[in-house]
């Protein structure tokens, strides 16, 4: 049997024993009465997940040539018409799977950790809530009622503006500065944005006068200075997108060290808080958290999306793209500034989730090519299925709440490695 083929094999019983355990225990949690909606959901989540594994050990064009054959086996119209019509179809089918995977896994996120609850009922009573339905005081509706919008629904959108947001700065990022292992994470801005929560948690120093944001803002600020150090330094250097990685890296162990100082003498509570922190948590999360993030999630994800017309040019390579006349430093600086603002709003509120903005658009990439304009919108559905998916499990399977950044942790590390040896794979066949 070829090489290839024994290894596809071996990841699709690997991902479908993952996806029929994570259904196995959605039945069991859900009852005889959301059977049918539970299985329906696995068969979708294996489904796409066992796509995603093998297209990750294939080659990406000779997975998407099959499909495209398929569709323009007959016709009249011009070859290349038809190649490139059946290509977005391929693509548009996999971002709306990944969409309805999202909505499947935001369902289970509802119901994570409530008994007697099933998916169709929770979406019914967040729809009921929206239409100003009272129930019965007492009553179980009016229970779950209050359960899942105080509690479980923010979580949930929660952890879907953190998933996207940062998965779309991870592919920005990497396109901008043109290597692999740029994201927020091994930027520094994620560990810049943990040593003023610490500082806040542990010395008690933190903007005063706005309340409970105070620790939210001094996360913030000291967020944007690992990415200010990062311009100004690329600025009076040659502004190259390794001296831009190399210096994010140093202020990343900076910080990371300062950190470290200061829960040095952290008493238990304080350690406990601050080690959430530094591993991503949604556990606090709630509706005070959407205004911020959301708001300066959606308008730098727009205005990235805007320039996705300019970062292709910028992948074709610095001096290609200032022949087309687009000023590369400050175009970077700018889109360096954006992912700043964003990732900050998000690390701020839920800590420091790795892997996500690496992974996310990696995978993207690999089934959908790297046009930005199709990678942006998919890494930002990847991000939330990857983090939803990680939240149901953290809940689930744990007995006591567990971190979703220890298990994402868990998701997309080995996910990473299959990449890397992939592409080693690649390089020695060339």
């Amino acid at each position: 049997m070829n090489p290839r083929s024994v290894q596809n094999a071996v990841a699709s019983v690997v991902v479908i024993g993952t996806a029929g355990a994570l259904a196995v225990a959605a039945l069991a949690k859900s009852g005889a009465d959301d059977v049918v909606l539970a299985c329906a959901t696995a068969s979708v989540v294996s489904l796409v997940a066992i796509v995603l594994a093998c297209i990750v050990y294939a080659d990406r064009t000779g997975v998407v040539s099959r499909y495209i054959r398929s569709f323009t086996e007959s016709g009249t119209e011009d070859q290349f018409v038809r190649n490139y019509r059946a290509g977005n179809t391929v693509k548009a089918v996999f971002i709306a799977a990944l969409a309805a995977v999202a909505v499947v896994l935001a369902g289970y996120s509802l119901t994570a950790g409530i008994s007697g609850l099933s998916v169709s009922e929770a979406f019914g009573l967040v729809i009921g809530h929206v239409r100003g339905v009272v129930y019965e005081t007492g009553s179980d509706d009016w229970f779950h009622d209050i359960l899942i919008w105080n509690s479980q629904l923010p979580k949930t959108l929660v952890a879907m503006v953190a998933g996207a947001g940062l998965a779309v700065g991870g592919a920005v990022m990497q396109s901008v500065l043109k290597n692999p292992l740029a994201d927020p994470y091994t930027t520094g801005i994620s560990s810049g944005a943990v040593l003023g929560a610490n500082i806040a948690i542990v010395l008690g120093l933190a903007v005063v006068g706005i309340g409970q944001y105070g620790l939210v803002l001094n996360a913030f600020l000291f967020s944007l200075i690992p990415a200010g150090v990062m311009i100004f330094v690329s600025r009076i250097s040659s502004g190259s997108p390794a001296t831009i990685i190399l210096v994010g890296t140093a202020v990343s162990y900076i910080f990371s060290a300062f950190s470290t100082l200061i829960m040095m003498v952290a008493d238990d509570d304080a350690m406990q808080e601050a080690y959430e922190w530094q591993v991503g948590s949604l556990s606090g999360a709630s509706w005070s958290y959407l205004p911020m993030m959301f708001t300066v999630t959606l308008v730098g994800c727009v205005a990235l999306y805007a320039m996705s017309g300019r970062l292709n040019l910028l992948m074709m390579g610095d001096n290609d793209a200032k022949a087309l006349g687009l000023n590369v430093d400050n175009f970077r600086m700018i889109c360096l500034i954006i992912v700043s603002f964003v990732t900050a709003s998000i690390v701020s509120f839920v800590g420091m989730i790795g892997f996500l903005g690496l992974i996310a658009p990696h995978m993207v990439r690999l089934i959908l090519g790297s046009d930005t304009r199709l990678v942006i919108p998919a890494s930002a559905m990847l991000g939330v299925v990857l983090i939803l998916l990680a939240d149901v499990l953290s809940r689930i399977l744990a007995t006591s709440t567990m971190p979703v950044g220890v298990v994402l942790s868990f998701i997309g590390a080995p996910l990473f490695l299959l990449l890397v040896m992939r592409t080693r794979r690649e390089a020695w066949q060339r």
